[in-house]
């Protein structure tokens, strides 16, 4: 379905020769039209409504809220370092902590994004082998159950196993959510999704804030059996769990198996997104995809965006309990004014992913996020440590960055065609996004605070060359997109039947357009 218009497609008899050579390397959205060759399947602008509906109905409450538990689970870890966690003893004799240095707090951070890194490729691997649904919810209950277990950590030596292994799990997450988004939803569609389902890591910010909040203020209050710490770690850990258990049952793998609709629903679900030129799901390794993945400087451009964009996230995201603290403010403050960045995250990422499918511009749209961002860390260096409010105003600005690394998800899906090639892309995005965080806390050195001022202004440079490369994504796709034109106008030019599913990649497949 091209348009809005209702469009009827016709599955032949007789398909072409090239296409019975390729079936067996097609997409599995082949199988959707087994049985009505020759029959006219139609798709009416109310039935894709009424599809749309209820595709968001069953996934997108689910993917919200697993996307959320994916930020908070892996920045708990800030909360509770100033709930005890670092602590040899205290005044209160059940607070006991693991006793850590500060730099050890920093490689602690980073631990995460260490598992993250070692596994990202290998889960992208196996997101695209096995089951799509049943893979995520594996690693889902892994990873809660892992949570959970940081409760029992005694010493610094397990805390960093627990951080490591918690990265392994996690990292199916990003990766295979972009995958679910692709494969459900139209290209006109995907911005607005992928904004939605990331921005409940500013939802889980608020969220996180309020519950660790709030077991500081009981646990000084009554006191407790266990310290505040460890409370955190086993209620986002055991939510998560259960979470996942829910997410086995709910999330089908694609529409093939999709109990939620019928047989019928099925056909038309696969039907709809077949303007996007890119399948559902092929479980054949190609080489030569791989290969173009790794040659094509739209990957590169991701990649690097990620990895230095991800150098302020790294930072921010584990440090950003005791910035606030460094601001003049107490550490039960802390939690309780850092939810106000969440809300700020969750408007932007939503507004910027509606208007940038609205109107077309999900890049340069993106970018005005990562510009209010940059003002935000302005502030924060700029502003005298007399001025509380002022540069807790900046910080509550830096958290519209993720705007333009949410577009570049969402392009991934839009942008990346071939099964093999989308998963490669995707690993090599997420690799680069492990790197920057990996180097993000290291530039918070406890002889910097509280100003912080040389991990300050790292983040702004990191953020102005992270316009740069948004520039460059933007004016690449256009370039892509009137190459594709000239070819797609010459004499003898004749698209091949059903070459939506044949896994072709972006770049091999002349009907394939660029969303910017």
């Amino acid at each position: 379905m091209a348009t809005a218009a209702e469009k009827e497609t016709v599955v032949p008899a007789d398909v072409s020769e090239k296409l019975l050579k390729h079936s067996h390397d097609a997409d599995a959205a082949l199988k959707a039209f087994e049985g009505f060759e020759g029959q006219t399947i139609e798709l009416t602008e109310e039935t894709n409504k009424r599809l749309l509906r209820k595709i968001d109905m069953h996934l997108m409450p689910i993917l919200c809220v697993v996307y959320g538990l994916n930020y908070l689970d892996k920045t708990t870890l800030s909360y509770a370092s100033i709930m005890g966690l670092k602590l040899h003893e205290s005044s209160n004799k059940n607070a006991s902590g693991i006793g850590i240095t500060g730099s050890q707090y920093s490689w602690l951070s980073s631990m995460f994004y260490f598992g993250y890194l070692g596994f990202e490729y290998p889960t992208s691997r196996l997101l695209q082998r096995l089951p799509l649904g049943k893979y995520s919810a594996f690693n889902i209950i892994m990873w809660g159950i892992v949570l959970a277990c940081f409760a029992a950590v005694e010493n610094y030596g397990g805390a960093i196993t627990i951080r490591f292994f918690l990265g392994v799990f996690e990292s199916a997450v990003t990766p295979g959510f972009a995958l679910f988004t692709s494969q459900w939803y139209t290209k006109k569609e995907q911005g607005t999704r992928v904004g939605i389902w990331f921005s409940f890591n500013g939802f889980a910010q608020i969220f996180g804030g309020l519950v660790a909040y709030g077991i500081a203020v009981g646990a000084r209050k009554s006191g407790t059996l266990l310290e505040p710490w460890k409370i955190i770690f086993l209620v986002t850990g055991l939510l998560t769990a259960s979470v996942g258990v829910i997410f086995l049952w709910a999330v089908p793998d694609n529409q093939l198996n999709c109990r939620w609709l019928s047989k019928e629903d099925r056909v038309l679900a696969v039907e709809r997104i077949r303007v996007n030129g890119q399948g559902v799901g092929n479980k054949h390794f190609k080489w030569y995809q791989l290969r173009e993945a790794l040659l094509d400087p739209l990957s590169w451009a991701f990649f690097f965006y990620a990895l230095i964009a991800d150098i302020p996230n790294g930072g921010l995201s584990n440090f950003f309990s005791q910035l606030i603290v460094g601001f003049g403010y107490t550490p039960e403050q802390s939690l309780l004014y850092g939810t106000p960045g969440g809300a700020v995250e969750v408007v932007t990422l939503i507004f910027c992913g509606w208007a940038g499918d609205r109107y077309g511009h999900r890049i340069l749209i993106s970018m005005s996020g990562l510009t209010l961002a940059i003002l935000g860390m302005v502030l924060i260096v700029a502003l005298p440590l007399s001025n509380n409010s002022g540069r807790l105003a900046g910080y509550y600005l830096t958290q519209a960055s993720p705007t333009p690394f949410v577009a570049l998800l969402s392009l991934i899906s839009s942008n990346v065609a071939g099964y093999t090639k989308k998963t490669t892309v995707a690993a090599m995005y997420l690799i680069g996004y492990c790197t920057g965080n990996i180097i993000g806390p290291q530039t918070f050195r406890a002889s910097d605070a509280p100003r912080y001022v040389p991990a300050e202004i790292t983040i702004i440079v990191c953020w102005g060359v992270c316009l740069g490369i948004m520039a460059f994504i933007h004016f690449y796709c256009v370039w892509q997109n009137k190459k594709k034109a000239n070819l797609r106008a010459q004499p003898g030019y004749v698209k091949l039947e059903n070459q939506e599913w044949l896994d072709l990649t972006d770049q091999e497949n002349p009907e394939f357009v660029y969303t910017l």
